[in-house]
C-alpha cells in the first residue's frame, strides 16, 4: 500500500477544525454506521454526498485543529474517504490517522493544485503525488516505514493483533 489512487472529491480551506469535522454533540454516538452521517453536518454536510468510496479529501492548513477528538478521523475513514492531503495538519490528528489507517500526506504544493476531478496516485513512503489528468507531480513528506505498515495493515489495533498472532 506504499503507493494509493484515488479521486479529488472535495477540496477545503485552512484550518478546518475537529469541530467541523465531527460536531460535539455528536460524540455520544459508537455505531460505526451512523458515525459518518454527522460528517460535517453542521458546516460542509453537502460533503458526505460527495466523497465516495476511496475518493480524497484536500484541504490547507492546520486541518484537524481544536480538540483531540478520534472521532473526526474515524467519521472520514468510515465514511469511505481513502486518504486526505493537506498542506499541513494539526499533530494529534495526523497521529490518530495513522493509528486509525486513514493515509494522510502533507504537501503544500498538492493542496494548493489539485481540484475535484483529479485522479491521483500517492507514493507514501517516496512522498511523491502524481495528478493523472495534468500530469503534474507533487512533493510530500515521505511517511516513515512504521507509518506504512500501520496503514498497510489497516491501523494500530489491526497492526498489533497481526503482529501478535491475535
Amino acid at each position: 500500500m506504499s503507493a494509493i489512487r484515488g479521486k479529488v472529491a472535495v477540496k477545503l480551506g485552512d484550518h478546518i477544525d475537529t469541530d467541523l469535522i465531527y460536531p460535539g454533540r455528536f460524540l455520544n454516538i459508537t455505531d460505526r454506521d451512523k458515525t459518518p452521517q454527522h460528517l460535517f453536518e453542521l458546516a460542509y454536510p453537502e460533503i458526505r454526498g460527495q466523497l465516495g468510496a476511496g475518493d480524497f479529501l484536500v484541504a490547507g492548513r492546520n486541518f484537524g485543529c481544536g480538540s483531540s477528538r478520534e472521532q473526526a478521523t474515524s467519521a472520514i475513514k468510515l465514511a469511505g474517504c481513502g486518504a486526505v492531503i493537506a498542506a499541513s495538519f494539526a499533530r494529534i490528528f495526523f497521529r490518530n490517522s495513522i493509528n486509525l489507517g486513514l493515509p494522510v500526506v502533507v504537501s503544500p504544493r498538492a493542496a494548493a493544485g489539485l481540484q475535484p476531478g483529479d485522479e491521483v496516485v500517492v507514493d507514501l513512503a517516496a512522498g511523491r503525488i502524481l495528478n493523472l489528468r495534468t500530469e503534474e507531480s507533487y512533493p510530500a513528506t515521505p511517511l516513515d516505514q512504521q507509518a506504512v505498515e500501520l496503514l498497510e495493515a489497516g491501523g494500530l489495533i489491526p497492526y498489533l493483533k497481526r503482529k501478535h498472532g491475535y
